[in-house]
């Protein structure tokens, strides 16, 4: 009974993402976008980039949004610093000082507070006649016409944010592999209608949404539970297949992926709830269907994989040769990359679970 418990829970754990993807694949990802995209929608942009000891990147992130093609007297950049302590801020005020054509104002914070604190700040400094407010990362670089691109869906009164695809720029397979399966979810999702996932190298907000409803400030928000608060609002928050940031692996990947993980398990425990109780939810059925799909693969999913696993191990203990044999073909499967990565991805779920029960941790680390 247990080996039978064991490989039933490990059926439902692996065909209902599998399930999912195909559907996704087969049905959405070579579909037409059903959103009126203008090219020639010229709104005014406001990019905020948080910063905290980046002045390993800070001008290069500058020059990359100097450098997009995009009017540049429609484009302001808003620079708020965490406190550093490498000399970011002068590096900023350095930069500014060669590029005076460019629209920057650099907000310095008295002492770390966090992302999430810094971007509620900084978006105090947004111009009132600002359409489209963008946050990125300083370690993210764009594609020349990123901006150009993403600004061209909010010509749909119906979008409400877009964020990009994101490739990294290190030859790092496993990380590869994960992006190129989390991409291709997204975008389907995003198809269909919006993804609660999104990516903070690149992510455009409609001004009046955030001036009307807010956006999330319970701790450990971020990039996902912004754009899903967007689309519990009634508007689309999508990822676009035409807009991709790259960004270096950098620091240590079990923090950064814990984390990660962190942030997108309380943007399902806790965004929607929040929304409600903002008075700002509106039921949209084709959302609705894919968050709690989502919901149950970052949340319950995980953790049937991890009881199947102890049954097993209880069973093989208890001297069943079933077991034994299904333990050794699961830990034999590890030899092929794209299993051995879902796996990894279904540790940090499950530590970033217990991470977010022990800790309240809200600054971001490298």
């Amino acid at each position: 009974m247990l080996t039978k418990a064991a490989l039933a829970l490990a059926l439902i754990h692996f065909t209902t993402p599998l399930a999912y993807y195909t559907y996704l694949k087969t049905t959405w990802l070579n579909k037409p976008w059903n959103i009126n995209r203008d090219p020639n929608y010229k709104p005014k942009v406001t990019v905020i980039v948080p910063t905290y000891n980046e002045a390993k990147f800070i001008e290069k992130k500058l020059d990359d949004i100097y450098s997009q093609d995009y009017p540049r007297n429609l484009v302001d950049i808003i620079v708020i610093d965490s406190a550093s302590t490498d000399g970011t801020p002068e590096l900023v005020k350095k930069w500014h000082s060669e590029h005076k054509d460019a629209n920057l104002k650099l907000v310095v914070e008295p002492e770390r507070r966090g992302k999430l604190y810094a971007i509620l700040e900084a978006l105090k400094h947004v111009h009132v006649e600002s359409d489209i407010v963008v946050f990125t990362d300083a370690d993210a670089f764009w594609e020349p016409r990123a901006l150009n691109k993403a600004v061209a869906y909010f010509a749909d009164p119906t979008v409400g944010a877009v964020t990009a695809s994101i490739t990294y720029t290190d030859n790092n397979t496993r990380e590869n592999i994960y992006r190129s399966y989390y991409n291709k979810v997204r975008i389907c999702e995003s198809k269909i209608y919006s993804t609660p996932a999104q990516n903070g190298p690149f992510q455009a907000f409609r001004a009046e949404l955030i001036w009307k409803y807010g956006l999330p400030d319970f701790p450990g928000s971020d990039d996902s539970s912004f754009g899903s608060y967007i689309a519990f609002t009634g508007y689309r928050a999508i990822q676009v297949d035409d807009v991709s940031v790259k960004e270096p692996v950098r620091g240590s990947e079990f923090r950064r992926k814990i984390r990660r993980a962190q942030h997108l398990i309380l943007n399902f425990l806790k965004t929607r709830n929040y929304a409600k109780r903002k008075g700002a939810y509106k039921y949209v059925k084709q959302f609705e269907k894919i968050w709690w799909i989502e919901w149950w693969l970052h949340i319950v999913n995980p953790w049937l994989l991890l009881i199947s696993i102890l049954l097993v191990i209880v069973a093989t203990y208890k001297g069943l040769l079933t077991s034994t044999v299904v333990l050794i073909f699961g830990i034999a499967l590890l030899i092929f990359k794209p299993y051995r990565v879902w796996i990894m991805q279904q540790i940090y779920l499950l530590l970033a679970s217990l991470r977010n029960i022990l800790t309240k941790e809200v600054t971001w680390e490298r």
